[in-house]
């Protein structure tokens, strides 16, 4: 069982340096099964095609930003603070992750179907991450949500809108990291309300 597990670890770790290196498009197979010295047949026990490897790859990428949400999860912080640095380390890991691989960063951009479809997991993780802290906040008072779990989908899905224009550097058109952050960090606490909007009601 050991030996299974590090042939198919082996193969993901050399697709990733492929795909990194050449792009997903301009890597085949062939070229995966040569690289780790294991033979198409043996690639092919475990992967039924490219995509199935690509797959692969994304979701061993998403463990690494998943066990730096896990690390922020069990921060001795408020749920407001722990929340923020949720957010903000899923946009500076996402960032990383996808800049450490080279070529796959354009294709993270084309084919961003074919990502969404490896990163289901993921976002299930997070999203029950997010609800948790968010039911922490409510329990103490600190926050005023409704729908838990209606909210925490819709979190992690902004978090997700602002990937590509984070990965991308755009944002910096808009301001810098710094004022960028203070802006969501206001956004998601206070909200759009003037705080002193019962003067004007």
């Amino acid at each position: 069982m050991a030996t299974i597990v590090k042939t198919k670890d082996l193969m993901i770790e050399v697709a990733r340096q492929l795909f990194a290196r050449f792009g997903f498009t301009n890597t085949t197979m062939n070229d995966i099964a040569d690289a780790s010295k294991r033979g198409r047949r043996t690639l092919y026990t475990y992967f039924r095609n490219k995509d199935e490897i690509y797959h692969a790859v994304i979701e061993r990428e998403l463990e690494r930003l998943w066990h730096e949400l896990e690390l922020v999860g069990r921060l001795s912080v408020s749920p407001e603070e722990k929340i923020m640095t949720m957010m903000l380390t899923h946009l500076d890991k996402i960032k990383d992750l996808v800049l450490r691989n080279g070529s796959l960063r354009a294709e993270f951009f084309k084919d961003i179907w074919l990502v969404e479809q490896a990163r289901v997991t993921f976002d299930r993780r997070e999203i029950h991450q997010i609800e948790a802290v968010l039911q922490e906040g409510r329990q103490a008072g600190l926050f005023f949500v409704e729908d838990v779990r209606l909210t925490a989908y819709l979190l992690q899905n902004i978090v997700k809108g602002m990937e590509v224009p984070f990965i991308s550097g755009a944002y910096r058109s808009e301001g810098t990291v710094d004022e960028i952050r203070r802006c969501v960090r206001h956004f998601l606490l206070n909200g759009l309300m003037h705080p002193n909007r019962g003067e004007h009601i």
